[in-house]
């Protein structure tokens, strides 16, 4: 599933990148700390590699 907006597409890159331990968990605040609690790292690739080029910077 691809990522709805630019600001989800960046939730999901900061919470993959906690997931394979390249910047602390600790770290994440609001949304990316939630797609990191509940979204397998498959998930949140999904959502990362969206082309952001046409994407809202916010879903409605």
């Amino acid at each position: 599933m691809p990522a709805q907006s630019k600001a989800q597409q960046k939730a999901a890159g900061a919470a993959l990148s906690a997931k394979r331990g390249e910047t602390k968990v600790s770290e994440l605040q609001g949304a990316s700390k939630d797609m990191y609690d509940s979204m397998s790292e498959d998930e949140l690739e999904d959502f990362a590699s969206t082309d952001r080029k046409d994407l809202p910077e916010k879903k409605d």
